[in-house]
């Protein structure tokens, strides 16, 4: 059985964070927006290691191999500091598809629920990816609505379902 777990980025990962902005094939269809500034990752991994009060992202790994990335940002919607937060991960090709993804978001809401107040977290995904609802549902997230028209992707506006998960259902 393979060990899958969440840890801090390291400065030898930095190759692999970069091929998020470069490669269209490494986010896929349903997240791959247009090329970025593959420097990005780099300067906020020197501002503060992807370690923030706002938003934090870790290394999803494999046996200790990087297979891709688990983030959350604030998104408080009015309530306290800390009360929601919106939550994503990300894997590179190869680990998709062998469950590496739902542990991945069982780890980062364990996480969250133990060692921060957030009472809420919320996931935003493409309302055709039914791969990555089927991963949500398996986790507790249940799916509150559909946003219309709300991502710019592929030359045109998509749709989004947003699930939600709270610290008494997890």
């Amino acid at each position: 059985m393979k060990r899958i777990a969440l840890r801090p980025f390291a400065e030898e990962d930095l190759s692999v964070l970069d091929r998020f902005a470069a490669e269209p094939e490494v986010l896929g269809e349903f997240q791959w927006s247009g090329f970025a500034d593959p420097k990005v990752r780099r300067r906020r991994f020197a501002e503060d290691g992807f370690v923030g009060d706002e938003s934090t992202a870790l290394a999803v790994t494999v046996d200790g191999v990087v297979a891709g990335m688990a983030s959350w940002e604030a998104a408080d919607r009015g309530g306290p500091a800390g009360g929601c937060f919106e939550v994503g991960v990300t894997l590179l090709p190869d680990f998709r598809g062998h469950g590496v993804g739902t542990k991945a978001h069982r780890l980062l809401a364990a996480h969250l629920f133990r060692f921060t107040r957030a009472h809420r977290l919320e996931a935003f995904t493409d309302s055709e990816n039914a791969a990555e609802q089927r991963v949500l549902e398996k986790v507790g997230f249940h799916r509150e609505g559909l946003m219309c028209q709300v991502t710019w992707r592929d030359g045109r506006y998509r749709d989004e379902v947003v699930y939600a998960l709270l610290r008494g259902e997890a």
